[in-house]
């Protein structure tokens, strides 16, 4: 194994990843160069696998995204684990959607009235938590 390189436990494959320069393929190259997805997805969105395989999505990057997606799981959730920027991995998303891999579901709207409000001892409790941990 040339210097440099390790076996990586994140699934990805060693020949494609160098410590010091990062992921040697670069992450518009996964998408085929293309940045739009041909559907709609929130960061928040939430995507979970059907379990269907085509083969039109049986790239070893539809095949990463797709053993992510075993219970339901957030698009920004997925771009960190797979290392990628959200808009490459929501060209993933849709192509696995497309292919009837995935089924996305959108976040529930929140109403802008009084009920709405974040209360505030919750997030001064999220608060002190983060300062603990930091």
């Amino acid at each position: 194994m040339p210097l440099g390189r390790r076996v990586r436990q994140d699934g990805q494959d060693p020949a494609w990843f160098d410590d010091a320069a990062g992921r040697l393929v670069r992450p518009y190259t996964v998408s085929n160069g293309r940045t739009r997805p041909t559907a709609h997805f929130d960061l928040l969105t939430m995507v979970m696998a059907t379990g269907r395989r085509t083969p039109a999505c049986q790239g070893p990057d539809h095949a990463q995204v797709l053993g992510l997606c075993r219970g339901p799981v957030s698009v920004a959730e997925i771009a960190a684990h797979i290392h990628l920027p959200a808009v490459v991995t929501k060209v993933l998303l849709a192509d696995l959607v497309d292919c009837g891999a995935l089924t996305a579901r959108a976040p529930a709207a929140v109403s802008a009235g009084p009920a709405s409000r974040t209360d505030r001892a919750l997030l001064e409790a999220v608060l002190n938590g983060l300062r603990k941990r930091l």
